[in-house]
């Protein structure tokens, strides 16, 4: 009998840690080994991602919309750089669905010889996407800005270079005051820290943050952290663990509040390329509290 009863326990917990892998965002159609960044409309209708080719020489938003449940093949999003001519990264759904923000390289109103990364953003309408304009305000820097999120009040969380060069990179957020953002602040400890701190996903209000750090006690390269706002204060962040992390690298999270999923995405070193896929899982913030 308790031979019987260890191989019956075996069993479930091989099959809960089955279950709890994390699945591959529409293999083949979408995730193609060279795709990473994904992000979903509120109402689940809506899909953009980057376009890598598993390198980084070209950076392309792309975008599929769901027509009787299903994902409907891919195009270059009509904002995007359809003929190479820069990069654009990291699209991000606003919480009410009416904004995207990405980060991208061209040159509009600076430097020719630029090439580092600006926040922008682009409206949804009734008749599709708006023009795409760069952030105003004191948002945007001669460092890189990438992976921008926003809460309902509107704030951004995204990451830059630190100015002390106090770890490799931080995480930063600024509010948004008389239509402008404002200099932006450094998140701070515990969540910065001599390590690579990037990719932070805010939640809706304000409450959790999930992001990647380089942490050398992690699972892979980089791994993703969650930690909450407690009065103000963050807490010590914490490793979101296995299934979710793994010998890979894990980045670009999100959670779909709707659909109670975190998305990511996987990068494996395969040569002088990425193995990059999108992935989810189902996801409850609570359990990490």
């Amino acid at each position: 009998m308790r031979i019987t009863f260890s191989f019956i326990l075996l069993f479930l917990t091989l099959y809960t840690n089955a279950q709890q892998a994390p699945t591959l965002f529409e293999p083949n159609t979408i995730s193609n080994n060279g795709v990473f960044g994904l992000t979903i409309s509120p109402d689940s209708k809506i899909a953009l991602w980057v376009l890598s080719k598993g390198k980084r020489d070209t950076l392309t938003i792309m975008e599929s919309v769901k027509e009787n449940g299903q994902w409907t093949k891919a195009r270059i999003a009509s904002f995007s750089a359809a003929a190479g001519q820069w990069k654009d990264i990291d699209p991000m759904f606003s919480p009410d669905g009416k904004t995207v923000l990405f980060q991208s390289n061209r040159n509009t109103n600076r430097a020719s010889d630029r090439k580092d990364f600006d926040i922008w953003a682009v409206n949804l309408t009734d008749a599709g996407w708006s023009e795409p304009y760069r952030l105003e305000g004191n948002i945007n820097s001669e460092a890189s800005e990438s992976y921008a999120s926003m809460t309902k009040d509107r704030t951004i969380y995204f990451m830059k270079e630190n100015d002390n060069k106090t770890g490799l990179s931080d995480i930063y957020y600024s509010i948004l005051k008389d239509g402008k953002y404002q200099e932006p602040q450094n998140i701070g400890f515990p969540i910065n820290t001599n390590e690579r701190e990037s990719n932070p996903y805010i939640s809706p209000n304000g409450k959790y943050i999930i992001y990647f750090s380089s942490d050398n006690s992690g699972f892979g390269e980089v791994d993703l952290y969650i930690s909450f706002n407690r009065k103000n204060k963050w807490t010590t962040p914490k490793n979101l663990g296995v299934p979710i992390n793994s010998k890979f690298a894990e980045f670009c999270p999100f959670v779909h509040e709707k659909e109670n999923r975190l998305y990511f995405s996987r990068q494996e070193k395969d040569g002088d390329r990425f193995k990059e896929n999108l992935y989810f899982i189902d996801f409850d913030s609570s359990k990490y509290k």
